[in-house]
């Protein structure tokens, strides 16, 4: 549309404070409000559904293009305010455009908790070698505007395990970090529970490729962090030379990640973080007369059995003795496994114990299910 785009290119003339979508005009529409605040030289967006909040950075020069697709596709009204003037697009339902723009007698107020930067573990303008690496901090510790993203995401991992290790009271820890691959946030979690948290780490890496591993000892030794190492290794049959108080596990494939866990049980780890990936082992399993609906479609018959290996897992190390938590996080691969598993040591009763695995004896029975993790557990006499 010439008339809107028009319209967009007269307000982002003008030096744009704040933006409103709203008027959610496609129900399939993901989002109902769109916020939009100046930042310096780009925008800081918030973007709103039901229940979450999803935050991105904007070019300045791409707000009028990123505006118009947003009339077009998703919402039917708009408004800005610049320091002086306040403007409004709206869309009838014939597609009409209405444009208004009015003078303002004073600036309007952004709220402070829009303005107010964000407390995070790992702050800007501190120099945190690992994230220089990656690309998410300058060499002045600032953080790259394009990377704002991943530098939340980091935060928010590494907020998981800060609460955990609190919430232990250790001082010291020993962690295994399976499939720790590059390791950029192995690195991280080092440097945090070491420089910030000033706790006595020692730390494992443990993944098959050799030239990576290599490369990570480099790097550790690069860095000054004398406690972290990585060696050569599988997941399944590592054996640990001293207590494990923490297993990290990240994007190992498949029935790695219950190997991981299985250890994780197996040492009485007292917390365990893990991110499955590709869980395939269920899908080729599944067979269910009195359910087949979620059998006859690809992609369903696929979530569901990634969805009820999660599942079972969280409720096996119910079984063992771990507080559990199945919770979102939209890992740094932007990958659509965004689940995390939470498992800390607690006093959980046998009750709850029993219930939790006859509610995954059910669920197997139901579809013919052997996981992996569950028959570990049976050979080696830990169920």
């Amino acid at each position: 549309m010439e008339e809107l785009r028009e319209a967009l290119n007269r307000i982002f003339s003008d030096k744009i404070r704040k933006v409103v979508f709203s008027n959610q005009k496609n129900r399939d529409f993901l989002y109902r409000k769109i916020i939009l605040e100046r930042r310096e030289d780009f925008y800081q967006v918030e973007k709103l559904t039901e229940k979450q909040a999803f935050h991105e950075i904007l070019e300045t020069d791409r707000a009028a293009g990123y505006s118009e697709k947003l009339l077009n596709e998703g919402f039917g009204q708009l408004n800005a305010w610049s320091d002086t003037a306040e403007y409004a697009v709206k869309i009838s339902k014939k597609g009409k455009i209405l444009f208004q723009e009015r003078e303002l007698k004073m600036p309007v107020k952004i709220s402070p908790e829009h303005n107010r930067r964000k407390k995070y573990l790992l702050e800007e303008g501190v120099i945190i070698p690992p994230l220089v690496d990656m690309g998410i901090f300058t060499k002045e510790g600032k953080i790259v505007r394009t990377m704002y993203d991943k530098f939340r995401q980091i935060n928010k991992f590494v907020e998981f395990i800060d609460d955990a290790v609190t919430k232990s009271g250790l001082d010291r820890l020993h962690i295994i970090d399976f499939g720790c691959g590059k390791s950029y946030l192995t690195f991280v979690v080092y440097y945090y529970l070491t420089v910030v948290k000033k706790l006595e780490i020692e730390m494992t890496g443990l993944d098959l490729k050799e030239e990576v591993i290599v490369k990570c000892n480099k790097a550790a030794r690069k860095y000054g962090y004398d406690h972290l190492k990585f060696i050569v290794g599988d997941i399944n049959g590592y054996q640990s030379e001293m207590p494990v108080d923490m297993v990290i596990s990240l994007h190992a494939c498949d029935t790695a990640t219950d190997y991981a866990l299985f250890n994780a049980i197996r040492w009485n780890a007292r917390m365990i973080i893990s991110v499955p990936c590709c869980q395939h082992e269920l899908c080729g399993q599944m067979n269910s007369e009195e359910i087949s609906i979620l059998q006859r479609y690809g992609i369903v018959k696929e979530r569901t059995a990634a969805l009820m290996t999660d599942a079972i897992r969280g409720n096996l190390l119910e079984y063992c003795g771990y507080k559990t938590q199945l919770m979102e996080f939209v890992d740094l691969s932007h990958t659509p496994k965004n689940l995390l598993i939470r498992a800390v040591k607690s006093n959980i009763t046998q009750q709850h114990r029993q219930v939790m695995l006859e509610e995954v004896q059910k669920l197997c029975q139901c579809f013919q299910l052997k996981p992996t993790l569950l028959q570990l557990l049976e050979e080696s006499g830990l169920l």
